[in-house]
């Protein structure tokens, strides 16, 4: 009996200390100082091995062995992410490990906002993370397998504030940006263009004209409604957006010599809308595109305070055009 209870107590003496070593593996700090910010790379394919080497290498880790153990006993061994990691800081094997297999890689705030063109988008994407191939833009291959008949990505890159890898590749992120445009562009929106005879690309095109046009809010389906009822009577949109997009950074003022540039952009000179949209619309652009305001207006002015004037006649457009222009003479 006392030999039995001799051998019980040994193993539990034996389980505590275990317990007791895993702990320490575990939850003890990698290193005697604390580390300042420090980033590595975990390529695709890696092996328990080799980022346990690369961690040592780096001098995140002072022991491969108890990493090693901490990682096994997670169960995590053939299950190695893949990008660039941070840390920083008097860490621990848990920590670590935290940080490589729960948090997952950098992610890079990127906030794009309504009303940038494709190439301004992609500019500001190179600009932050290490990727780039402006040719998809524009490759057919690409785009008809998001279902968008264009021959441009033009008005389907949405703007969001978005949170990406370090290391994706741009065909990653258009996708991404792609996808979150078919989440907003619903099927009750989808049902409503229908309703109204609008194909989705002619919606998306009228929504960059009106996000080219609207600074508040309040004036998006008022100048919707000027567009549709202008497309309505066939009267040409005469829409300053559609000339400026001819010029990568356009004056934003127009002179009367902009307005006979030969493009099938220029709505001065051509009826209806152009071949496709002029920048990438918020969902309150595309909204208003789709729920114009009822109204009898045909024609709006700016009145320089982000505000606009609108007018059912010429006569009273003209007459609001000569007072924007006395009350900028003062100014």
């Amino acid at each position: 009996m006392e030999n039995k209870t001799n051998k019980n107590l040994q193993s539990l003496f034996a389980n505590v200390f275990v317990l007791c070593f895993l702990a320490f593996v575990i939850f003890s700090s990698l290193n005697n100082k604390s580390i300042e910010r420090t980033t590595f790379v975990i390529e695709k394919g890696m092996s328990l091995n080799s980022l346990t080497n690369v961690l040592y290498e780096e001098g995140i880790i002072g022991n491969k062995s108890f990493f090693k153990y901490s990682v096994a006993l997670r169960g995590l061994a053939g299950n190695i992410p893949t990008g660039t990691f941070a840390i920083e800081g008097n860490i621990s094997n848990a920590k670590l490990i935290r940080t490589i297999f729960d948090e997952g890689p950098i992610r890079i705030k990127i906030m794009l906002p309504e009303g940038l063109r494709s190439e301004k988008i992609l500019e500001k994407i190179e600009n932050i993370l290490e990727t780039q191939n402006r040719g998809l833009l524009t490759d057919s291959s690409f785009i008809e397998q998001f279902g968008i008949e264009a021959t441009s990505l033009e008005g389907y890159l949405f703007p969001d504030t978005y949170y990406f890898f370090q290391d994706m590749m741009i065909e990653e992120v258009l996708t991404i940006m792609i996808n979150q445009f078919w989440n907003n562009f619903n099927q009750t929106l989808i049902d409503r263009s229908n309703e109204l005879e609008l194909t989705i690309h002619e919606v998306v095109t009228l929504a960059s004209i009106i996000e080219g046009e609207a600074l508040f809010d309040s004036e998006r389906r008022t100048i919707s409604s000027v567009y549709h009822n202008r497309l309505r009577k066939n009267i040409k949109l005469q829409a300053d957006p559609t000339i400026q997009y001819l010029f990568l950074d356009g004056p934003k003022t127009l002179e009367t010599k902009h307005l006979t540039i030969s493009s099938p952009y220029n709505t001065y000179i051509h009826y209806g809308l152009p071949p496709g949209p002029i920048n990438n619309p918020g969902i309150k652009s595309i909204e208003a595109a789709l729920y114009p305001e009822d109204t009898d207006y045909l024609y709006f002015v700016a009145k320089g305070d982000g505000y606009h004037v609108f007018s059912t006649n010429q006569s009273d457009h003209l007459k609001a055009k000569r007072e924007y222009k006395k009350q900028k003479r003062i100014q």
